[in-house]
């Protein structure tokens, strides 16, 4: 009784999947197998979590901090059984712009307002926009943020010396750097970095039981600390996120309390320099999390709440910069490891955030001795497996040369540009290339009783129907597919071709699926010809979507509501009552003259 009181204060698409779980009946069995995966989920997630945001240009801890408060707020509200959250390599490029050009600040109010957005975008049900990008647009996107993180990891795999130099956040400019500071590699980070780079990518194939990237940094850890060759602040060496980040302060041991003082500086100035960097982490968190949901489905054969998932993103992201963390969206790989390891409801995730939140607590100011090298060799099979390059060299031999223009314009502009204009020019110009092929796919027909008779070209087997049923002086035009303004223009060169002016013309719409407001107009425009020549039109076959657009734009009280037909018969006894009554109007005109 108490969970059916919570659900109704939920709208059906928003209820949190971890109330439909406790509602249905929730066993031991179950919290058996969700513990044992979010424990297996939370130690994979600990090293990942520090990469990230080391790499995203912010403390260690934040990345702690963020899969703790992030990933328990989406588990309890989000619309996923099996998704766990949390910081992404998707963000890596997003927030390092974002921290280079507005400072942390910037960060935390770009990522509040994101979860405001999130949760907007929830409340008003577009859970579902993900359907319309375009694939080659995602994957191209996806493996142009994978060369991004990539390109991040160099100086960390190297060793290279960069200190009082200020990286560039765009690639060309990074790489320049790079090249110009080569001569400064660390010859033992970078024998570490081969090993840890060779063995994350080994390491499945040896033992799946313990997570390689745990394995690996574990491994690196242990000896860089045992033969110290970790750097310090009076000698060089292998750099570790303690010579790193914290020469000058602890590790912090505790977990923060909220800090709501970090709006003080917040103002519509801000607020306005900041809405653009706000939108792009929203959508690239609704994308993220979305695709990790879809996967999860696919996997469990459940399905998620698409509206849920985003107000639970929004509600995560508002809350994780009031606790130091950065933003958050659905982990793909932690999802499918928590899938693969038996987690089957929210709990799951619920357990991997408590199981950090115990690490940080218990084994924080050992996470200084980890060496930054072994975090970026984690990173470079995190890019490996986000790059995709199966789908993505399967889309430039298997598609059409649309999409792979598409694929390698949304690719090149992640990586050269902006990964907010990849998004853009990628969605709009799938949307053209769309619209351009729906209006190829439009097609247009006329024929007469004459025609038909002579015309052997029959693509769809239609017109061999009316051949003795069609009265003379009567044209019909077919319409196949969609009449919308990208097939407006074929539509009315298709009616030049006409030739004649008939007594009736049947515009034939039986296969007509849609129409919009351009199309609309081509054919009031065409009944307005039409009347000036004397010949009246009839409609045949209306689907649903165009009879209410063309009642709605009143057409068929223009044309005549018994002009409307539901079908061809229909639509030939109408023109054959209409030539009756010109018939008979025309024989009582000539007895009127003869009188």
């Amino acid at each position: 009784m108490p969970y059916k009181s919570i659900l109704l204060m939920f709208r059906s698409d928003l209820t949190p999947k971890l109330f439909t779980v406790f509602k249905e009946g929730y066993k031991m069995r179950d919290f058996r197998s969700d513990c044992i995966s979010g424990i297996i989920v939370g130690v994979i997630a600990l090293p990942l979590a520090i990469a990230f945001a080391v790499a995203s240009g912010v403390e260690p801890e934040r990345g702690l901090y963020t899969a703790i408060i992030a990933g328990l707020v989406i588990a309890v509200f989000g619309g996923s059984r099996t998704q766990v959250c949390g910081p992404t390599g998707a963000f890596i490029p997003i927030i390092f712009g974002i921290v280079s050009q507005y400072g942390i600040s910037g960060l935390v109010f770009a990522t509040v307002m994101a979860g405001f957005i999130l949760v907007a975008m929830g409340l008003a049900k577009l859970g579902a926009f993900l359907k319309f990008i375009s694939y080659p647009v995602i994957v191209g996107f996806t493996a142009g943020i994978a060369v991004t993180i990539f390109s991040t990891q160099i100086p960390d795999l190297f060793g290279l010396d960069l200190t009082g130099v200020k990286v560039p956040g765009d690639f060309v400019g990074k790489w320049s750097v790079y090249f110009q500071h080569f001569n400064t590699v660390h010859v033992p980070t970078l024998i570490l970095s081969i090993f840890c780079v060779l063995a994350v990518f080994i390491w499945p194939r040896i033992t799946s039981k313990v997570p390689g990237a745990l394995a690996v940094i574990a491994v690196a850890t242990l000896v860089v600390s045992v033969f110290g060759l970790g750097a310090t602040k009076d000698s060089a060496g292998i750099v570790t996120i303690g010579s790193k980040f914290f020469l000058d302060k602890p590790f912090p041991t505790g977990f923060p309390a909220p800090d709501f003082g970090i709006f003080a500086d917040l103002n519509f100035e801000k607020m306005r320099e900041l809405i653009a960097p706000a939108f792009l982490i929203a959508l690239l968190g609704a994308i993220e999390s979305l695709l990790s949901a879809v996967v999860a489905d696919g996997m469990t054969g459940r399905r998620h709440r698409p509206n849920a998932e985003l107000v639970a993103q929004g509600v995560g992201n508002i809350l994780s910069p009031l606790f130091g963390g950065i933003p958050a969206t659905g982990a793909i790989a932690r999802t499918a490891a928590n899938i693969k390891n038996g987690g089957r409801t929210p709990v799951a995730a619920i357990v991997h955030a408590i199981v950090l939140l115990l690490i940080l607590l218990c084994l924080g100011p050992l996470i200084t001795y980890v060496p930054m090298c072994a975090l970026g060799a984690v990173l470079v099979l995190v890019s490996y497996t986000m790059s995709g390059w199966r789908s993505f060299c399967g889309l430039l031999k298997t598609s059409p040369k649309s999409d792979i223009i598409v694929l390698i314009l949304t690719f090149l502009l992640t990586v050269f540009v902006d990964l907010s204009v990849a998004i853009e020019v990628g969605v709009v110009l799938s949307a053209f290339l769309f619209l351009k092929r729906e209006s190829e796919t439009a097609e247009f027909h006329v024929f007469s009783r004459k025609q038909l008779g002579e015309n052997q070209f029959d693509p769809h087997g239609t017109l061999s129907l009316w051949r003795d049923k069609l009265p003379d002086d009567v044209e019909v035009f077919e319409v196949f597919g969609s009449l919308f303004f990208g097939a407006v223009d074929q539509f009315r060169e298709n009616f030049k071709r006409v030739g004649r002016t008939p007594k009736i013309f049947i515009l034939d719409l039986s296969n007509l699926l849609s129409i919009d407001a351009t199309g609309i107009r081509a054919i009031s425009e065409t009944h307005t010809d039409m009347q000036r020549s004397g010949t009246a039109l009839i409609i045949a076959g209306l689907h649903p979507q165009p009879k209410k657009a063309i009642c709605h734009a009143e057409l068929d009280k223009q044309i005549g509501a018994e002009n409307i037909c539901p079908d061809m018969q229909s639509s030939i006894e109408r023109a054959e009552a209409i030539l009756r009554e010109r018939e008979r109007a025309r024989l009582e005109a000539e007895n009127n003259k003869e009188d």
